[in-house]
Formats: structure tokens, sequence, C-alpha cells
């Protein structure tokens, strides 16, 4: 006998959806997305490929009648689904806009009933980025399949050789200032680095034993993080031209070149699965 009621969860392209839960995961990872924008991400998914009008929306969400703007509220509700999954008015994969009429759902939807096997794994949480940032950083669904080992030693390489930078800096004080004195505000400079340097020294010993140890809720932790220590890793991405004594300029400015994409490579990492149990 087929399951009349309603499904509980959506699957389309690398996305699940949870009515019971009002959670959204992509590949697992739980993307922030507020109740309405969910409620009409609901509406959509139910009817995959058919015409939703603004007007059963609106009804829908403000079923008493008494929100007067109901334009301006599913147009943003609209638009906080296409920041959460990535996707684009100009060129839609997921929510198609008819003109004047309503949106339409392009993806194949999979209907998983209420007495499926049970959920995934509980979700982390990963910001839903701003448009910008979208086409800049990489999401879960771009990054290759890769093994497990390759990824958690790329990702303690990279923490260990900033560790090296900050410890090396550290060491060679008096060599580190005598480059410094070139620069204007050089105390300004030279306290900066050694604040930033006596910071993250504890911040990479605590990212390395959140991932070599497995912690609960690691990625999620580091993913928070990433922010803060992109900002630093910029910074620090300066360091080689610490070596100018040892090294020419050349080789100092091509090892930054090198150092500034590797904040983005830990967070490729980090959604790789680095930190993970394998």
């Amino acid at each position: 006998m087929t399951d009349s009621r309603p499904a509980t969860r959506y699957r389309f392209g690398v996305f699940e959806a949870d009515a019971a839960t009002g959670e959204l995961r992509r590949q697992g990872i739980l993307v922030k997305l507020g109740a309405q924008p969910f409620q009409v991400l609901c509406l959509l998914l139910e009817r995959p490929g058919s015409l939703l009008t603004r007007e059963e929306i609106s009804r829908e969400l403000w079923p008493d009648g008494t929100f007067v703007d109901y334009e301006h509220g599913v147009n943003s509700a609209i638009n906080r689904i296409r920041e959460a999954l990535g996707d684009k008015a100009g060129s839609p994969r997921y929510i198609e806009t008819l003109a004047r009429r309503g949106y339409r759902f392009l993806a194949p939807v999979e209907r998983i009933g209420a007495n499926a096997d049970a959920a995934p794994e509980p979700a982390q949480f990963i910001p839903a980025e701003p448009e910008i940032l979208s086409r800049i950083l990489a999401s879960p669904e771009d990054l290759p399949k890769t093994s497990y080992s390759v990824v958690q030693t790329l990702f303690l390489l990279l923490q260990l050789m900033y560790v090296s930078f900050y410890i090396g800096a550290l060491a060679n004080l008096s060599e580190v200032q005598e480059l410094l004195s070139m620069l204007p505000r050089t105390n300004v400079t030279f306290n900066a680095l050694l604040i930033t340097a006596a910071v993250m020294i504890p911040v990479r010993a605590f990212v390395l034993c959140a991932v070599l140890f497995h912690a609960p809720g690691a990625q999620q932790k580091l993913l928070r993080m990433w922010p803060l220590l992109l900002l630093l890793d910029e910074l620090w991405s300066l360091s080689p031209f610490l070596l100018l004594h040892h090294i020419n300029f050349g080789l100092a400015l091509a090892c930054t070149a090198l150092l500034v994409y590797s904040p983005f490579a830990q967070r490729s990492l980090i959604l790789m699965g680095a930190g993970k149990k394998c």
C-alpha cells in the first residue's frame, strides 16, 4: 500500500531539506535559512516543475491577510533561498522566475517519507555566503573526492608551516627588527608581529589538536574560525620578506604569492573532510 502522507524530507542535487526540523543541508552541512524562506522552499519542492504563484506563497506565509506589502516579502524570501542554494535569477539551476506569475522549481526532487531510514548524522553549520563570495569560494559540491589521508596530511602540514613561521620570527627578533626599521611606524609593525605570532601559536595548537584527535564538531569550529584565520594568514603571507637576509626579493615575492592562496586551500581541505573521522 502506497504511503500517501506528505514527504518529510526532500533531496535535490547536493541538498536535502527536512520539513520536520526546518533544516536545509548541503552534503550534510547545515545551511542557514530563515523559517519563512524555508517554508517557501518546501512549497516549491512539493510541486517541482509546476508554477507556484506569488499569491499562493502570500496566502501560505500570511494566511490572515495582515501583511500588506507581500510583494517585497515574497521577493525577500526567494532571494534568501537563492543565496542559500548558490542559485542565480539570471541563470537558475533550481528556482526559475516566471515574470508576473510566480516561480518554478527546476531540479528533480526525491521525496523521502516519514518512515524513511534514520536521518543523516548531525549537521554542521556553514553560513550562506553573499553572492560575491559564493563566486569566489568553493562549495562542497565543487571540490574533488580525495582520500581522507591526503586531505588530513595536507591540512596538518599547512598548520605546521604557520607554526614554524611564528616561532622563526620570534626566534630572530633582532634580525626582524632590523628589516622592519626601513618601514614607517616601525614600532607599530614590530608590535603587531609580536602580538599576532604570540596569539596564533596557541590558535594553531588548538587547530592541530582538534584535527588530530577528531574533536566533536571540529569542522564546524574550523569553519567559524576561518574568517579570522583568513585575515591573519593574509597578513602573514608577507612573512617571506622577513627572510631577506637569506633569500632575494624575487623568491620572497614568489613565496608570498603562494601563501596568499593558503587560507583558501585550508578552507577547501576542511570542507573535504579534514578533522573528520575516516
